[in-house]
């Protein structure tokens, strides 16, 4: 028979009505499967840390935003933004449902291009496009996003080379209320930008303006700023209806929709008070539908989510690796888990879930990672029930740029599952090795020895 763990008693309030400060009650569950599959099993299977992608999620978060979008607006194409996470398995699941691809870089372009997305549906965003991409973009009729005059200038010189007409967009920042305002990237709303590159396009024969793009922020927590960014392409596009009797085909809203997480210093609790998929789709469509555009012409809205459609689809699990008392007293525990594949803990505070039965005591606790960075804090402060060593957890919330940003730091990156919608796990990505890391690494003659 085992010897039971003592806890030492302890008198804890428990707050029952309204929130206050200090917040809601607090009342502890384990999370102990994933998809029905037991998140002990998982650990044992794959290692610990693990990141686990639910396709169940993925799928009925997407429709959940599609049918937000569909049932306000007849003509709606999502386009998933591969920056937000670009494993193969997730970016297939997403074109299973209908998703066309949103690239920033040739690499993700190339990506999408295996994926299986046609080059006539994939949207070609950012700054650095280089002559190459931009060539295989026009000769695949891919959406270009123009986002400086001179990429303009090097579209328009390549333009000439090729029997195809490229299809541009512009991106565009403008003031929607919402500061800092974004202005790096496109062409300014306010000051004439925008409208200079468009006269630009429509008087190059050799280009074809099918478009208008914004991308107004991220995490954006205000549905009205999308309204307002929508009024001002709708402007713009009916300024060009005007001006040149020129439809715009689409309108591309970007993306930035706020997920379920906390951003660090918010009072309550994100997936309480963060917008939803309904209150972006009211703002933007109502936005377009207002507008003076024939019915006969409306442009189809185009939407680049991604966090919104992937986070919540994400855990990670992790195991504990000791616990300690800081000089103040304070309760501290080490995880497996570093801000080196958790770089969203620098701006979230991740929900954080037991995954065995437990004792109701809790305390504050600051979570540490594993890294010999003192930086390497996964929270600075959280409510927990006792971990002891080799306990298991769950972050939530982990499934946008987790796996796009993480980093080859101190350790190594760990495995990637997903459970099917059979609630079977499969492995997406493997966990590096010692040869993986090394491969591209040369050692010149003269370093091979060394006497020690």
């Amino acid at each position: 028979m085992s010897k039971l763990r003592y806890e030492r008693p302890v008198i804890k309030k428990l707050e029952t009505d309204m929130p206050n400060k200090f917040g809601l009650r607090t009342e502890y569950k384990p999370m102990t499967h994933i998809d029905e599959v037991a998140v002990k099993d998982l650990a044992g299977q794959y290692g610990s840390p693990l990141f686990v992608i639910s396709e169940e999620t993925i799928r009925r978060t997407y429709n959940e935003a599609k049918k937000a979008f569909t049932t306000r607006y007849p003509k709606v194409q999502f386009a998933w933004s591969y920056k937000t996470n670009y494993l193969n398995a997730v970016c297939k699941v997403f074109h299973q449902e209908g998703s066309w691809a949103e690239v920033v870089s040739g690499f993700e372009y190339d990506k999408a291009l295996l994926n299986g997305v046609p080059g006539n549906k994939i949207i070609f965003n950012g700054p650095d496009k280089n002559e190459n991409d931009l060539e295989k973009a026009i000769s695949n009729n891919s959406f270009i996003h123009i986002d400086h005059l001179d990429e303009l200038y090097t579209v328009i010189e390549l333009s000439k080379k090729t029997d195809k007409k490229p299809r541009v967009a512009i991106r565009i920042n403008m003031d929607t209320g919402i500061y800092p305002m974004w202005d790096r990237f496109g062409f300014n709303y306010e000051n004439g930008q925008a409208w200079d590159a468009l006269n630009k396009i429509m008087r190059s024969p050799t280009l074809e303006l099918v478009g208008l793009h914004c991308h107004i922020g991220t995490f954006m927590l205000s549905p009205e700023a999308y309204a307002a960014a929508a009024y001002k392409l709708a402007d713009l596009a009916l300024g060009i209806k005007k001006k040149y009797d020129h439809n715009i085909k689409y309108i591309d809203m970007g993306g930035g929709f706020a997920s379920k997480n906390t951003l660090k210093g918010s009072y309550l609790p994100g997936s309480d008070i963060n917008p939803t998929f309904d209150d972006f789709a009211e703002a933007i469509t109502t936005a377009l539908t207002n507008s003076n555009f024939e019915p006969d012409q409306l442009p189809t809205l185009f939407l680049e989510t991604g966090r919104a459609l992937v986070d919540e689809a994400g855990f990670l699990i992790g195991s504990v690796i000791s616990n300690k008392r800081s000089s103040a007293g304070k309760r501290t525990t080490i995880i497996d888990i570093g801000v080196n594949i958790l770089f969203t803990s620098f701006w979230y505070d991740h929900k954080i879930t037991p995954a065995q039965p437990f004792t109701h005591y809790a305390e504050e606790t600051t979570l540490y990672g594993p890294l010999c960075m003192n930086i390497d804090v996964v929270r600075e402060s959280v409510n927990l029930p006792l971990l002891n060593k080799g306990d298991y957890f769950v972050i939530h919330h982990v499934g946008a740029y987790n796996m796009t940003q993480w980093m080859q730091f101190i350790t190594l990156r760990p495995n990637v599952v997903m459970i099917g919608m059979d609630k079977k796990p499969y492995l997406i990505r493997q966990s590096e090795t010692l040869e993986m890391v090394t491969k591209l690494e040369s050692v010149p003659e003269h370093l091979k020895k060394a006497n020690l």
